[in-house]
């Protein structure tokens, strides 16, 4: 060995910032929802407060373990519902959007029918869809579509039209077709508002699902956690409740976290809202 590399100072690892980023992206998240957890399992054992009227994070565990044979079925039908319902608001969204943005008076003609369906509380229309669907949860899944179609649908329409019109004037230039604008420029130009419209759409899927069961009523063994929901607030089984919504609560982190990461698979190259500042 060299003296002067026996004597040269040695260089501390740095940590790596997007791992210390990552690291605190999860780390500060689960803490807060820690002492969350924390003082409300200190303030039910020091009021005293009955379980029937607020349980303990203890009780909503026990009882998330004892039910979990009758609550998992449920979670799986709204899951089913809302994934179900999302994916043909993505195709129904964006096909109707390709053909409104075809023509202004395609545009003018058929986007207030649109408007229309998303302004009407889902509320009061279920029940006219619970009459006309074949079954309860072809209604819920019309529910759920309807809901989450509109955001897809506006998010879209609004990133096709936002194409730089030199470049649609280059494309015209170079003698590409109409479709061929719509493949290679006009949907990948849109592609970020697409994706915001997706992480919109799955959230409001879950909450449609849930509001639609809410009014259907539907129960037995194809219900979902809405009417478990229901049946625990009747019976005053107040931990199982908290149970439900808890799984609610963790299915919509679930589809944010999905959309949110096939949102950044598709942008984090290219688009400026994904890509890391240099300075």
């Amino acid at each position: 060995m060299d003296t002067a590399d026996a004597f040269a100072p040695s260089i501390p690892n740095r940590p790596n910032p997007k791992r210390r980023d990552l690291a605190l992206r999860i780390s500060v998240p689960f803490a807060v929802i820690a002492v969350v957890v924390l003082i409300w399992g200190l303030y039910v054992k020091l009021s005293g407060v009955p379980p029937y009227i607020l349980p303990g994070p203890i009780a909503v565990a026990n009882a998330f373990a004892a039910d979990w044979g009758t609550l998992a079925p449920a979670l799986w039908v709204t899951t089913k519902i809302t994934v179900m319902s999302l994916i043909l608001a993505l195709v129904g969204g964006v096909g109707f959007a390709i053909f409104l943005v075809q023509s202004r008076w395609i545009e003018i003609a058929f986007y207030p029918l649109a408007v229309i369906l998303q302004v009407t509380p889902i509320v009061a229309i279920s029940p006219l869809i619970l009459i006309y669907a074949p079954s309860t949860q072809v209604a819920l899944l019309i529910c759920a579509f309807l809901v989450a179609f509109f955001p897809i649908l506006s998010n879209m329409v609004q990133g096709l039209k936002s194409v730089d019109h030199n470049l649609i004037n280059l494309f015209e230039l170079y003698g590409a077709t109409r479709w061929q604008t719509l493949l290679y420029l006009k949907l990948p130009a849109a592609q970020p508002y697409f994706m915001t419209g997706l992480r919109i759409g799955g959230g409001l899927a879950l909450i449609a699902a849930v509001v639609a069961e809410f009014a259907a009523g539907s129960a037995g063994a194809g219900s979902g956690l809405a009417f478990r929901l229901l049946e625990a607030q009747y019976r005053l089984n107040i931990p199982r409740l908290f149970a439900a919504l808890l799984m609610l609560s963790l299915l919509g982190v679930a589809i944010f976290a999905v959309t949110s990461f096939i949102s950044w698979l598709s942008l984090h190259r290219w688009h400026e809202s994904s890509l890391e500042r240099e300075n």
